[in-house]
């Protein structure tokens, strides 16, 4: 049976992306440009998807203004577009990447959500067990919609009896956590934030995504950048680690890279070792390019063959 697969982007955004050495506060920093593209969480999950053979639906927020460039990307990628449009502008972010350190994100703030549009995309989505059967929310939140909405409309997806992917950062984590998603892949540092202690070692971070677990969540990964992922569920923990990456030009959209990859592989009914082998290896790819797809199915074979695979335990 097709999954029926949504992808939904509450707070979409042009992506900036460039590159340089390293950033010196408060000096003149010359950057490499790498592209300006249409994005946001979920619609970055539905690329990748999309460039997999697995077109989704998107839907979410956009604003009316200037929504060009989302709709000729939907078009180009196969998308079925079933945004709800709202008056402003869709924001721009920008993510620098150093050479020797992490992404430095400059997120501005984009339209806001009234009342009377939340309450009519929630009404839209009280169909949607009628139309697909697995729904990733992935972002952050717009201004107009809190913590506490979202999670009161995220267990309404879960009450239809949808499965839903969470990946989210922040308050919006926080308070979805609580409505019992079916998968949720918050990284390391979030995982600290949720756990509220520092995670300084393997064991440290399996014992705190165990405790998530225990909220009733059935699919729990975490990520935690070059040292590769952890998935636990009801079968036990897996880490996978994906090959070094010597030329690493951007890791924008690696994490949502590999949510399409968990997606992708579950999808398709493989086993789990083969689904995290193959969302790391997704998420491995992402990094040496400037923007979110599958640029190369070879070199995705190729990491995929060179992923390796840990069974750390294993409920029988």
């Amino acid at each position: 049976m097709t999954q029926r697969i949504a992808t939904v982007t509450l707070n979409p955004a042009f992506d900036l992306v460039g590159r340089l050495t390293r950033i010196e506060i408060g000096e003149v920093n010359t950057v490499e440009t790498l592209g300006l593209y249409p994005a946001g969480k979920g619609i970055n999950v539905a690329k990748v998807l999309a460039d997999l053979g697995t077109p989704p639906t998107v839907t979410g927020f956009l604003g009316e203004e200037n929504q060009g460039d989302f709709v000729q990307n939907f078009a180009q990628n196969g998308l079925t577009d079933h945004f709800y449009r709202i008056g402003g502008k869709t924001r721009i972010n920008v993510k620098i990447t150093e050479t020797e350190a992490d992404v430095t994100d400059l997120n501005f703030l984009g339209f806001e959500v009234s009342a009377q549009d939340w309450q009519k995309f929630i009404e839209q989505s009280a169909t949607w067990k009628d139309q697909f059967d697995l729904v990733a929310v992935c972002g952050s939140l717009p201004r107009g919609i809190s913590p506490q909405q979202f999670a009161q409309w995220l267990e309404s997806l879960h009450q239809q009896g949808l499965k839903v992917v969470l990946d989210s950062s922040n308050a919006a984590l926080t308070e979805g956590l609580k409505t019992h998603p079916w998968l949720v892949k918050p990284n390391r540092r979030e995982l600290e934030v949720w756990a509220d202690r520092p995670l300084n070692s393997r064991e440290e971070i399996i014992e705190a995504a165990e405790q998530l677990r225990q909220h009733g969540i059935e699919n729990v990964i975490i990520s935690m950048g070059e040292q590769g992922s952890l998935w636990l569920n009801h079968e036990g923990v897996l880490q996978a680690k994906p090959p070094h990456c010597e030329n690493v030009v951007s890791t924008v959209g690696a994490g949502d890279s590999m949510v399409a990859g968990l997606i992708y592989g579950l999808a398709q009914g493989w086993d789990k070792e083969k689904t995290l082998r193959f969302a790391s290896a997704t998420s491995a790819l992402a990094v040496s390019q400037s923007n979110v797809g599958i640029s190369d199915r070879k070199a995705l074979e190729t990491i995929f063959a060179q992923t390796e695979i840990t069974v750390i335990s294993k409920n029988i």
